[in-house]
């Protein structure tokens, strides 16, 4: 699993602050990689000068460790430092991931979410707006897919049962559906 470049790191958190953010002061965040001592310098120079939103930081800096996104395929995964030391044993071939899923990178370069990286987005969105990246919830609060909100609160009160409210990117029916294709 190799770093992500920064390139793909600022398309990354771009998409995630859509979806976790919902402060919009913006914070610099210096994160030096223990794990890579060659790329320490260039991952402390880049995190450093790099601006997040307060809930990305969350994702990294977790009272049960330190986490990381990793990059193998077009495919970023969310990995605890822990996990990676160990996946670091065995060749790069023969792995074929380690970690959550938290999306891949398009051949337009675009980062597009999957469903895996719902329980880790949920408890950063607390609100909900218009044409914004939002989590759908079940009445009992329990995640149940994230995408673009198409009305606001007010018109989704009213709405035909078969409006269209939320513009859909997830879902965990879509993990069942293509379990298959997802690696």
């Amino acid at each position: 699993m190799k770093v992500l470049s920064e390139d793909r790191t600022r398309i990354l958190f771009e998409k995630l602050t859509k979806y976790i953010t919902s402060i919009t002061t913006q914070f610099l965040v210096i994160y030096p990689n223990k794990v890579h001592s060659a790329t320490k310098n260039v991952t402390k120079v880049f995190f450093s000068y790099f601006s997040i939103g307060v809930n990305v930081k969350l994702l990294i800096d977790r009272p049960d460790g330190t986490y990381c996104f990793r990059e193998k395929k077009d495919r970023v995964y969310y990995i605890s430092e822990r996990l990676l030391q160990l996946a670091h044993t065995v060749k790069p071939e023969h792995l074929i991931s380690a970690g959550t899923c938290f999306g891949k990178f398009t051949k337009t370069n675009k980062f597009r979410l999957h469903i895996t990286a719902l329980t880790y987005i949920a408890p950063y969105a607390p609100y909900k707006l218009w044409h914004q990246g939002v989590v759908v919830l079940t009445m009992s609060d329990v995640p149940i897919g994230f995408g673009v909100a198409a009305k606001t609160t007010a018109e989704c009160r009213s709405a035909d049962p078969l409006a269209t409210v939320v513009f859909h990117q997830a879902d965990i029916g879509e993990y069942i559906r293509s379990e298959d294709t997802l690696t």
